[in-house]
């Protein structure tokens, strides 16, 4: 019989939130698979070092983690292990324990020190076999060396990845402080100028900037020119005489200007008080950006990609090239290792030498396009210029309907500063559709919006109210009246359905026949064209909150939860909320639960119970089955337990729609409305009179025609017909309570 496979964990170099999550995934998805896995402690001197500090992991090891930041194998950065004596001792040890497949969670100088590594794993084993540390039987046995790198950093500078472990969190810290200073900075119309992490990287500052609303942001990619003083202190001019009551600037940690001369918070503030006899004040956030409870993405995403590295690692073949598993438009990618360090490291190479643009175009596609949005939102206009060209004057109305989503008002102010910026007037209509047929409509302003990006709610109040034909008419002659040329719905499901039918009935009223541009917000995630809508993310986080308040209270006793989470026929937020909480049980009404699933559920609920467990955490979505309610779920776990722990039921309700809207919801909002307003462009400058929605999937963001809309959903329970992750949706029995390996691999696309 032959010898298990063992595999290794380790998080090497800077600690992220979300490490926790991802070690947790490759120990229980390991054992799932039969697989025997081993934590290396203090990352690669962990290995040099052996002895306990590469220890077998147990199922039970890895429990009551998913919420705790950094990481609890440890981590370090291994001077021992970048030299061959190092790596002998470090190939010795794990050899020792049969450990031929590692899964390392770290930066690029971790991930290139794993590629070296195994490159010399051949070389590492004959030296050690001469030596006589090591049998020539054992060494055979383990002759290849298999690695898959996850990706673990803050500051999300690989390249060839979206997004990295621990950005997420960042980001949401970084945006949680920048909402704090601005009310204080407000209140005495100050400047705050707040240094954050990137040192070779600007997506953490640039992100920030556009997510809360900063007047000007220095960042590593695009070094300001001779004179930037001058600018920097114009534009804070001109955005108070705009109305703004504070100043805020963010600068990257390792920002500098054109002639390689450092730019820090100290420096600036400095400047300011000089130039303008202005007290500053300054806020270095450090490592509070790397710690505490990492955010909903941070443990979903995590999760998923440590459940795909152990499927990578005990699939790839001994020759395969080096890969790291990273994020690619929502999806799990394949990324070549070489390929994307060498990328990673040829924008500090365009820096050091002037190709500006090449720095930030090497970050990607999204990084270039915030970056000119940024510039657009954090200008204000000048009273006397309007740009010139077809959008001139032109009157685009903005409105909200359906239910409340976070962010529909970053969404707003984003279409107020954006559509000014291309010389439209933007009109706001309060109430949805109703204030629509009554005409309560006003021109908005640059300053007016200026706070709304922090918001949660709708400042221009929503309505799920569809227009009905008798109303038709008063909406085409609030159009008439108003001089509406083109109309901005940001909304859900019944913001879809009220656009279709202005659509569907332009050959009635003439005054319909204007571009009519739908921008998908909604926390069910159920709109057609887009995987996700703003405000989803947000709703995720209020519910992995609430489930985490839920677990702790059960601390003391021997209790079932079963949660309710909001999301109507669409299981998104109960799914990514159970994984994100570690349910052990999720039900969806794709997957509709019938008797006979509850009853044997039931059974595994009891025997786990039995077997020493003292949580079970349920979580279902609203509709997951129209004759089995919340409370006959309760009620049956309950009563299958015959006392041997007890059982409460928890509805989160709207929970799920208040509240700040997440970083995630503010720049999806942002860039979302960037797109529905380049459809309109279109539209203004030809004549024409489309009706879209603006869509963000895995290959495409941008416009589709609304009139298709019917074949892309399902029209009687109100969701797209595909739905993307519904892929990821038996994890939690391989990871929370079965301990079985997925019947369908996750999917993975090579990058």
């Amino acid at each position: 019989m032959s010898e298990p496979i063992r595999i290794g964990v380790l998080t090497s170099g800077g600690d992220a939130p979300g490490m926790n999550a991802a070690v947790r995934a490759v120990v229980r998805s390991a054992l799932a698979h039969g697989a025997v896995p081993y934590a290396v402690k203090e990352g690669w001197q962990g290995a040099v070092d052996g002895g306990e500090r590469i220890v077998e992991m147990g199922w039970s090891d890895v429990s009551s983690i998913l919420d705790r930041g950094g990481t609890i194998i440890g981590t370090a950065r291994s001077k021992d292990f970048r030299e061959r004596s190092g790596m002998l001792a470090a190939a010795r040890n794990l050899l020792e324990r049969g450990i031929d497949r590692i899964v390392v969670i770290g930066g690029d100088g971790s991930l290139t020190g794993a590629k070296v590594f195994r490159s010399e794993w051949p070389s590492l084993l004959a030296e050690l076999v001469e030596k006589g540390e090591v049998e020539e039987a054992r060494a055979q046995a383990h002759a290849d060396l298999r690695i898959i790198g996850l990706v673990g950093t803050i500051d999300n500078d690989l390249v060839g990845t979206d997004t990295t472990i621990g950005t997420d969190t960042a980001l949401h810290r970084i945006i949680d402080a920048i909402d704090q200073i601005s009310s204080t900075a407000a209140s005495h119309q100050r400047t705050f100028i707040l240094e954050v992490m990137g040192r070779h990287c600007g997506y953490l500052p640039l992100m920030a900037a556009v997510a809360s609303g900063c007047d000007y942001v220095l960042i590593p990619e695009m070094p300001p020119p001779p004179g930037w003083e001058e600018d920097m202190l114009e534009k804070l001019r001109i955005g108070r005489e705009a109305g703004r009551r504070e100043s805020l600037i963010l600068v990257a940690e390792g920002a500098a200007d054109q002639q390689g001369n450092r730019i820090d918070a100290q420096s600036i503030a400095q400047l300011l008080r000089e130039r303008r006899g202005e007290d500053a004040r300054v806020t270095i956030l450090g490592h509070t950006q790397r710690g505490g409870t990492p955010s909903a993405y941070d443990r979903w995403m995590s999760t998923i990609l440590g459940i795909a590295a152990v499927q990578e690692i005990l699939s790839a073949a001994p020759d395969a090239e080096d890969h790291i598993i990273g994020i690619r438009h929502n999806r799990v990618a394949r990324i070549p290792l070489v390929e994307a360090v060498k990328r990673t490291h040829a924008v500090a190479d365009a820096i050091k030498e002037g190709r500006y643009d090449d720095a930030v175009a090497a970050r990607g596609a999204g990084f270039s396009q915030t970056l000119r949005i940024n510039e657009i939102m954090s200008n204000p206009p000048a009273a006397d210029v309007v740009p010139e060209g077809p959008t001139r004057g032109k009157r685009i109305a903005i409105l909200h309907a359906g239910g409340l989503a976070p962010g529909m008002n970053t969404a707003a102010r984003a279409a107020v500063r954006l559509g000014i910026g291309r010389g439209y007037t933007m009109l706001g209509v309060d109430g949805g559709f109703p204030g629509l047929v009554s005409g309560d409509i006003r021109e908005l302003s640059w300053a007016e919006v200026d706070a709304w990006a922090f918001e949660g709610g709708a400042k221009l109040g929503t309505h799920r109210a569809v227009p009905t034909i008798e109303e038709l008419y008063s909406i085409g002659r609030a159009i008439e009246t108003n001089g509406i040329d083109g109309l901005l719905v940001i909304g859900g499901y019944n913001a879809y359905l009220a656009a279709h039918l202005l659509a569907t009935e332009r050959k009635r009223y003439p005054a319909f026949r204007i571009p009519v541009v739908c921008v998908p917000a909604s926390i069910d995630n159920n709109l057609p064209g887009t995987e996700l809508s703003i405000g989803a993310d947000s709703a995720v986080n209020n519910a992995v909150w609430a489930l985490d308040r839920v677990k702790e209270s059960a601390a003391a006793s021997s209790r079932c939860f079963v949660a309710e989470t909001m999301g109507r026929h669409c299981g998104y937020l109960a799914l990514i909320a159970g994984i994100a909480t570690g349910a052990e049980m999720v039900y969806l009404h794709e997957r509709q639960p019938d008797l006979k699933r509850i009853a044997e559920d039931a059974v595994r609920m009891t025997a786990s119970f039995s077997r020493g467990r003292h949580l079970f955490l349920v979580v279902r979505n609203e509709e997951a089955s129209p004759e089995y309610n919340l409370d006959f779920m309760a009620r049956a776990f309950e009563q299958e337990g015959g006392g041997l722990f007890d059982v409460r039921q928890q509805a989160i309700g709207h929970l799920q729609q208040g509240g700040k809207p997440s970083p995630f919801d503010r720049l999806l909002a942002t860039r979302l409305v960037y797109y529905a307003l380049k459809e309109m462009d279109e539209q203004v400058a030809t004549g024409g009179d489309r009706a879209s929605y603006i869509g963000f999937s895995s290959n495409y963001i941008g416009s589709h025609d609304l009139e298709r809309m019917p074949e892309e959903v399902d029209e009687e329970f109100r969701r797209p017909k595909d739905q993307w992750w519904l892929a990821f949706e038996p994890i939690h029995q391989t990871v929370s309570l079965y301990g079985t390996p997925m019947t369908v691999p996750l999917p993975v696309i090579d990058a």
